[in-house]
């Protein structure tokens, strides 16, 4: 059975505008949410009202987060304003979902040194770079062979968050570590070349402006992909990426050998970079700019978590002690 006609033209009008393939499918899960909420009625039929009784269903009942809610309402506005092209207009009075206010969880050098310890190729080299150099994950994932100069010791981060680049540091003792994985990755490359593959999904419309460069050396993944698959875009066998979940799991699995209690993801070591740096002395607004925070506040969060005291503030009880009025 064919996917709906609605469906269809959602999926366009995303690509037309260049949105990540994450941002299609999430959009596209919460478009038919809000229909089979609604039993199945055509959003046609349906507008501001219909939209806030399913964002405060959300909140309400599914309990969902605010990033989530505020994903669903994107997506909404996405649907009625670019593809059936009738605003919805302002909405009425509907349950925010809560957002709080966390502060992330940063580990010390030793823990992170014990987490890596439990980790093998490639998600060791991975996790090195998430906190050598402040990488998201999909960040990391997503590195390209021209992105990392070794020569200058930096990674260039193509559309970023927010669709934005930077440039981050790269810690100069991965250089050797980085060359022995490349030759390794370059000769997987060369098999697929000689298979008749070879080529790599490029962004935009670059394959059309360089049809050559997608089969290109400096445009193939750092981390490819153990297997070629069908890229369900453009319907082609190619080599992707290394799959996100893969790392996730190993490095849960070597916090667990690591023996550490706390709540660690890979966007930890992100944290611990932030954080260590600050550690060290260096400016906010550096951190600011290696992170790729557009607000300063933003980056401010990880000065609650240094490991001087709340705010790195002093307590006076230190002075009071001095004169030894503890009680035996």
């Amino acid at each position: 059975m064919s996917e709906p006609k609605l469906m269809q033209r959602v999926r366009e009008a995303i690509r037309v505008r260049h949105y990540s393939i994450r941002t299609e499918e999430a959009y596209c899960f919460h478009i038919k949410r809000f229909i089979h909420f609604h039993s199945k009625r055509h959003p046609v039929e349906m507008g501001a009202a219909e939209v806030a009784q399913f964002l405060t269903y959300l909140a309400c009942e599914r309990n969902v987060a605010a990033a989530t809610q505020n994903q669903a309402l994107n997506a909404l506005n996405f649907l009625y304003n670019e593809v059936l092209q009738q605003p919805f207009g302002k909405l009425p009075n509907i349950a925010r979902a809560k957002r709080p206010f966390n502060l992330p969880t940063v580990l010390v050098k030793q823990e992170v040194s014990a987490i890596l310890a439990n980790l093998e190729q490639p998600h060791w080299l991975m996790a090195c770079l998430l906190y050598g150099s402040g990488l998201r994950l999909m960040e990391c994932i997503r590195l390209r062979v021209q992105d990392i100069a070794l020569d200058r010791l930096c990674v260039y981060v193509r559309q970023g968050k927010g669709n934005k680049d930077r440039i981050t540091t790269l810690d100069a003792t991965l250089v050797t570590y980085i060359k022995r994985h490349l030759a390794q990755v370059k000769t997987i490359h060369e098999r697929d070349l000689a298979a008749g593959y070879g080529e790599v999904y490029l962004p935009y419309a670059l394959e059309r402006k360089y049809p050559h460069a997608n089969r290109e050396w400096g445009w193939q993944y750092v981390f490819p992909a153990r297997h070629r698959s069908i890229d369900p875009r453009a319907n082609v066998e190619r080599r992707h990426h290394h799959g996100e979940n893969t790392l996730q799991k190993a490095v849960k699995i070597a916090v667990r050998k690591a023996g550490i209690d706390k709540k660690v993801g890979c966007h930890t070591f992100r944290h611990c970079f932030a954080t260590h740096l600050l550690e060290r002395g260096a400016d906010i607004r550096t951190v600011q700019e290696q992170l790729g925070h557009q607000d300063v506040r933003t980056t401010q969060i990880y000065t609650h978590v240094l490991h001087r005291g709340g705010n790195a503030v002093i307590s006076p009880l230190a002075e009071i002690l001095r004169y030894d009025i503890a009680p035996g």
